[in-house]
């Protein structure tokens, strides 16, 4: 068989195995892999896939990402989601959507010292989702929430995804970090807006929740300060 029916045959059956439900990742280095060694040889597709596992272990520029991974993981343990979202709460729990809306505010400044999204929805799924459902919140709205601001981490720094597409395309990661900040906050904010105009609508969805004296609120604020301060060491 010539290169391109090889090619096409490779690409009906990466497709299959997508079907099937197998990693992205492992489905093209198997396709790859086969299709190199019969168009080759078999010694230098095996040559190839020592080489570029090395490359890759071997990068200095890919350390950032399980130190990032391990900091989110650090920040999962220590019960930082759960202060900061108690702050949040605090401040805007008492008007309509003020526990979803809080979810947003809290898992925003999380992610900011969190290099995982998977890490950032599921410490809110825990922390969230229950006060939501205690306060009769509509399970619509707390479970869509909490999985919706998980997808903040591809924008908000550290992002992982930042730090490939940096590395692939050899621009800086800093001013990506920085580029990532300001549409980070507005879909955050637009979000809040969401919410707030749901529960507008449909005051069951998002009960208010009682309001905290400015005594309370002023006292949670060193936990976001000390997130803040992070955040800011990492872009620094």
């Amino acid at each position: 068989m010539n290169e391109v029916i090889v090619g096409i045959i490779g690409l009906i059956v990466i497709l299959l195995m997508f079907l099937t439900g197998i990693e992205l990742a492992f489905a093209m280095i198997l396709i790859g892999f086969l299709g190199f060694g019969y168009l080759v040889s078999w010694g230098a597709a095996f040559n190839l896939l020592a080489k570029d596992m090395f490359d890759v272990l071997n990068s200095y520029s890919f350390t950032v990402i399980p130190l990032f991974v391990f900091m989110g993981q650090l920040a999962f343990n220590s019960g930082i989601a759960k202060r900061l979202f108690d702050a949040a709460y605090k401040f805007i729990g008492h008007i309509p959507g003020g526990l979803a809306m809080a979810t947003v505010a809290g898992a925003t400044v999380f992610k900011s010292i969190c290099g995982s999204s998977p890490a950032t929805a599921a410490t809110f799924a825990s922390v969230a989702v229950p006060e939501m459902e205690r306060y009769g919140y509509d399970r619509k709205l707390s479970t869509g929430i909490v999985a919706t601001v998980g997808t903040l981490g591809i924008i908000i720094p550290p992002s992982v995804t930042l730090i490939c597409y940096g590395i692939i395309t050899d621009q800086s990661i800093g001013r990506l970090f920085l580029a990532g900040i300001f549409p980070g906050l507005v879909i955050a904010f637009f979000f809040i807006c969401i919410i707030y105009g749901w529960c507008k609508i449909i005051p069951a969805a998002g009960p208010v929740g009682p309001k905290f004296a400015w005594g309370q609120r002023l006292r949670s604020m060193p936990e976001v300060v000390w997130v803040i301060f992070i955040f800011f060491l990492v872009i620094g």
